[in-house]
């Protein structure tokens, strides 16, 4: 799909010095991957609870 965007070059060429990825498409694909990744392990951390009374399991002897 093709779309027109308006970006920040200073970004732009920040994200290419860190990454090495000089392609724009590249990057950008890149960089949504990323945001993905990092908001799903946000929503699995918010979806785990705690229990502070848990007691520790007991492990068979082999």
């Amino acid at each position: 799909m093709k779309t027109t965007l308006n970006l920040n070059e200073e970004l732009l060429n920040q994200a290419r010095e860190l990454s090495g990825i000089k392609e724009k498409t590249a990057l950008l694909h890149a960089g949504l991957l990323e945001l993905i990744s990092k908001y799903s392990r946000e929503r699995l951390i918010q979806l785990s609870g705690t229990e502070k009374q848990v007691k520790p399991i007991r492990r068979r002897k082999a």
